[in-house]
């Protein structure tokens, strides 16, 4: 895969890695586009690892500042492959039975992780693991015709990438629990009534929305957006007190960073700041 591109330049082009994911970095954000539009993006066992691999390339790259997560075609991610799950397999090439499954390196659990913003651009619906992965985002912008489908239980299964985690922080339990226990499908306008989704656009505008969104995100301090959203992460499990302080220890090292003082400096000087990461 080549490399991002440099700081100056004004565009990078589209990078395939391999046939099932598209990646390209230009001004500062990281496009990863699911490609598989004519099974409406479901997740194969090497898209899965495909994914998993951009998503830690992009987060290690410097030049990236926020990740933007898209569909070609029709949805966004229709779930996983279940072709060979009626046959008695899962449809995952390479899957485990073992009891003992090592998921820190699958998308659900990287998503999680990234230091780096993370924005869901629904250029469609998302149903099961798809709506899932979209969660797993910091942020959802849904064309206004897109659907989410929690339909786990309907399929005789749970929510097994983050949902169950994920919908009770985001809803509260009595709403979550009404979603997943019905496998109820919600459309844009309920995912924005229910804060599941910032706002719902017309789909041409899906992808225009969600960059606009992430420039505005990339023109801020790197280290101390990354720091924000670490200290987030950290608070989902820890006590007010553990957590200011955790907060504080953190506040110290940005203080002495490059772009602590060009925010200081461009903001005394009434100018627009520019961030070099250091």
């Amino acid at each position: 895969m080549a490399d991002s591109a440099p700081a100056n330049a004004p565009q990078a082009a589209a990078e395939t890695a391999g046939p099932e994911v598209l990646y390209e970095v230009s001004e500062h954000i990281a496009t990863l586009t699911l490609n598989r539009p004519e099974r409406m993006n479901t997740i194969s066992g090497p898209m899965l690892n495909q994914l998993t691999e951009l998503l830690l390339k992009a987060d290690r790259d410097r030049d990236v500042r926020c990740i933007i997560l898209t569909g070609t075609g029709r949805a966004f991610c229709a779930g996983l492959n279940l072709g060979g799950a009626t046959k008695g397999s899962t449809g995952l090439e390479g899957a485990s039975t073992s009891t003992n499954l090592d998921l820190r390196f699958t998308p659900p659990t990287v998503l999680f992780n990234l230091d780096t913003p993370t924005i869901c651009a629904l250029n469609g619906s998302a149903a099961g693991y798809g709506m899932d992965t979209a969660l797993g985002c910091d942020i959802r912008i849904m064309a206004d015709g897109a659907k989410m489908a929690a339909a786990f239980v309907k399929r005789g299964i749970v929510p097994e990438s983050g949902g169950t985690w994920l919908l009770p922080r985001l809803l509260g339990w009595s709403k979550a629990s009404e979603i997943i226990f019905t496998g109820r499908t919600l459309t844009a306008a309920e995912c924005v009534e229910l804060g599941l989704a910032s706002k719902a656009v017309p789909e041409a505008e899906v992808a225009a929305t969600a960059r606009a969104l992430a420039l505005e995100i990339a023109a801020n301090a790197p280290l101390a957006v990354q720091a924000s959203k670490r200290m987030m992460r950290m608070g989902l499990s820890e006590g007010f007190d553990e957590h200011v302080h955790h907060v504080f220890l953190q506040l110290l090292p940005l203080l002495r960073t490059e772009d602590a003082l060009e925010g200081m400096k461009a903001f005394m000087e009434k100018r627009t700041p520019q961030f070099s990461s250091k």
